[in-house]
């Protein structure tokens, strides 16, 4: 009864972390998005979708590696390895995220519209995220 208790106490406090700094991220990601916007206006999405997603990319590395997956240092080669594993999942995960942040646009055309697509096209990236890098990733113990 105590164990269970403990891990469900584990858990939460993962789960908020997790979502604390997916919120980081998130921000990380918008404010650089807003900023490449007010330096060089376009209609392209590209380059501040570009620049956020990097912002947002390398922000949240480090907090999932130190924070979520308590994962150390190995080796140079385990280490590029993981954060090949990361980006790729990475890139999956944009993908998803970008689908929606553009079909918002597309249908809305509103500042609104745009980051309200992001942002649920984050959270099922970030969700999908947690999986594939707890199993290939970081590979904790109970995955």
């Amino acid at each position: 009864m105590a164990r269970q208790s403990l891990e469900r106490s584990i858990s939460a406090g993962l789960a908020t972390r997790y979502l604390a700094f997916a919120m980081l991220s998130t921000a990380a990601n918008f404010t650089v998005q807003a900023a490449v916007m007010q330096v060089a206006p376009s209609p392209n999405l590209m380059p501040s979708m570009l620049a956020g997603t990097a912002a947002g990319f390398g922000l949240k590395y480090v907090l999932d590696k130190k924070w979520i997956f308590f994962d150390g240092y190995t080796s140079h080669g385990d280490e590029m390895l993981k954060v090949a594993l990361y980006g790729l999942f990475s890139v999956l995960t944009t993908l998803i995220f970008w689908g929606f942040e553009i079909a918002f646009w597309t249908v809305w055309k509103t500042d609104l519209a745009k980051y309200t697509g992001g942002a649920l096209g984050l959270a099922i990236g970030y969700i999908s995220k947690y999986a594939l890098d707890r199993k290939f990733v970081f590979k904790t113990e109970e995955a």
